[in-house]
């Protein structure tokens, strides 16, 4: 039994290798050869599942820019608002050093926002993953404006607290 899973195992990486090259029918050539070959069952790997858990997913670190603005709505549900600066430094031709920063609205609900009120405050650094949504509304002049933020579905806190 365990030289038919040792087996088994190479040929799944093999598998592996050859979906993420992007040889996707061979690969599932390789997959039925070893379900006919090797006759025994086993749970197959969810390609479309792991796919589908990198889309829209934003991983940021950065350091908190204000602290965070919380809300508790009618509904019960708390609501945590805050901006995320990420920096860049790379140097130019001439050798100067030059820093990038971002700036990135973020939003979380539940725990994750409760969790933000206790420990969150302006310039903590903390590590965020969540996704990128896209939203718009009518200002008061009556103007479309566009906002784009990540909701935060896991935080990490960097900054030891003081």
């Amino acid at each position: 039994m365990q030289t038919v899973t040792n087996t088994y195992n190479r040929k799944q990486i093999i598998i592996y290798r050859l979906i993420i090259s992007g040889r996707y029918i061979f690969a599932m050539l390789i997959h039925y050869w070893i379900i006919t070959k090797l006759n025994f069952f086993y749970k197959p790997f969810n390609f479309l599942h792991a796919m589908s858990t990198l889309r829209n997913t934003v991983r940021l670190i950065g350091n908190t820019g204000q602290d965070p603005e919380i809300m508790n709505l009618d509904s019960g549900k708390k609501l945590a608002k805050f901006t995320l600066a990420t920096n860049e430094t790379y140097k130019t031709d001439k050798g100067e050093k030059v820093t990038d920063t971002q700036w990135h609205n973020v939003v979380a609900w539940g725990k994750t926002a409760e969790i933000i009120e206790k420990y969150v405050t302006k310039g903590k650094e903390v590590a965020i993953e969540g996704k990128l949504t896209h939203r718009s509304y009518d200002d008061k002049n009556g103007d479309k404006k566009y906002f784009t933020e990540v909701v935060v579905n896991e935080l990490l806190l960097l900054s030891a607290n003081k």
